[in-house]
């Protein structure tokens, strides 16, 4: 008897089915490119480097049998965009899900606007552990060489100089049991348009996260939720962005080019318990000006008090008309406020976990192109931020729009 394929279209945690659906992709293929190791900088000792394990004869094999990896689509804004990778110990903390690992840490991915002519190394995607540990998770009968995933193309490039200025800062959470990379494509369109991204991976809570040393953390919650279920896991994320907020602005911050960020215009996206987490994080730090839920159950609810009066989006597919938190959620937002609707959208759909399931050869399971689902995830997150991180206006936001005929906007 053949075992069943755990399949990326569903998580459980908690007795709780996780919808994952996947949608197909259509980006155009490339060869593929040779990896590289990300440029890491800690909190406490400079930078560090993280290797990429050599691929095994078996390994090389299935990759030529894929014969071929895929790129992301290219950004849509003006600048060229850098990126460095971040990795952040808060001593005075124990990591919540497994306490014996010592303090919590985070691996973050911080991208920037970058000076024109940058035309370094684009950066990976992921590490090849952080692949392996992703297909042996999501896709365990998959035939496909990790280092076809790792090897997704980016734009985003290594040891970019800085555009001068300072920017707002977008904090990207991801969905459960998915990498940080997996927002790559939103993180770097919005640093294109001018923004600071820090994508965020939460250990042990992802399928593999590769530490500078080159350990690749496990995830322990995958098929045991903690006590208090995915409500803890939004709150433990809140204090997570907290702790990188603090990071990032303080006197000495672990990061490099912090003076680009401009503290007073901060805001946060996630996906699935990323989006949960985004409010989650909005309700207990004011620093957080605005926020973004794309398709998440928001496990933590929303303050009867509302957020202070701080806009904040619902983003998702057409089942989430059924999701009774999102009506309790939109009931106690108490700012600006919109609820936009994609027809044809999977929960997957607002990430780029459908172009990694097509190189995975997991089926098309929605009508939308993984193209035409990062277009409109792109065009909406970006001006949501735009109006309300920059303060310009976005007709987009207001109504129909006849260029992207998927998307109902609910107002108040």
């Amino acid at each position: 008897m053949t075992r069943p394929r755990r399949s990326w279209a569903t998580a459980t945690t908690a007795g709780l089915a996780l919808t994952l659906s996947i949608a197909g992709a259509s980006a155009a293929p490339a060869p593929l490119p040779s990896t590289a190791a990300p440029a890491t900088a800690t909190a406490t000792a400079g930078e560090a480097t993280t290797g990429t394990a050599t691929a095994t004869a078996a390994a090389a094999a299935a990759a030529t049998s894929v014969a071929t990896s895929a790129e992301l689509p290219r950004p849509t804004g003006p600048y060229a965009v850098g990126r460095d990778t971040v990795h952040l110990v808060d001593t005075g903390r124990p990591d919540p899900w497994v306490p014996s690992a010592g303090p919590r840490r985070l691996m973050v991915s911080m991208y920037y606007p970058a000076r024109r002519g940058t035309d370094g190394p684009t950066a990976p995607y992921m590490t090849t552990e952080e692949a392996r540990f992703l297909l042996r998770l999501r896709a365990p009968d998959a035939t496909v060489a990790p280092e076809v995933i790792s090897g997704v193309r980016t734009w985003s490039h290594t040891d970019a100089r800085p555009r001068p200025g300072r920017f707002p800062l977008v904090v990207l959470s991801p969905g459960f049991t998915f990498p940080r990379s997996t927002l790559t494509g939103l993180a770097e369109d919005l640093a294109s348009r001018g923004y600071v991204v820090a994508a965020v991976d939460h250990p042990y809570e992802n399928a593999g996260t590769t530490l500078p040393d080159g350990r690749t953390l496990p995830c322990a919650l995958c098929d045991e939720p903690p006590a208090g279920g995915m409500a803890a896991v939004a709150r433990s994320r809140a204090v997570d962005v907290s702790f990188l907020l603090d990071r990032l602005t303080a006197r000495h911050p672990a990061w490099l080019h912090a003076r680009m960020i401009d503290p007073k215009r901060i805001g946060m996206a996630g996906h699935s318990i990323g989006g949960a987490a985004s409010a989650a994080t909005m309700a207990a730090d004011p620093r957080v000006r605005a926020g973004a839920d794309m398709d998440g159950t928001v496990f933590a609810p929303v303050p009867d008090t509302g957020l202070d009066g701080r806009p904040f989006l619902l983003f998702g597919a057409r089942a989430r008309t059924l999701d009774e938190t999102w009506d309790h959620t939109w009931a106690h937002l108490d700012g600006w406020k919109r609820w936009l609707t994609v027809d044809g959208a999977g929960h997957g759909s607002f990430t780029d976990v459908p172009l990694l399931a097509d190189l995975a050869g997991i089926p098309d399971a929605t009508p939308l192109s993984f193209a035409r689902e990062l277009a409109l995830t792109r065009a909406y997150v970006a001006a949501f931020f735009d109006r309300h991180l920059k303060g310009t206006a976005q007709p987009l936001l207001d109504g129909p729009s006849a260029a992207n005929p998927e998307v109902t906007v609910r107002r108040p």
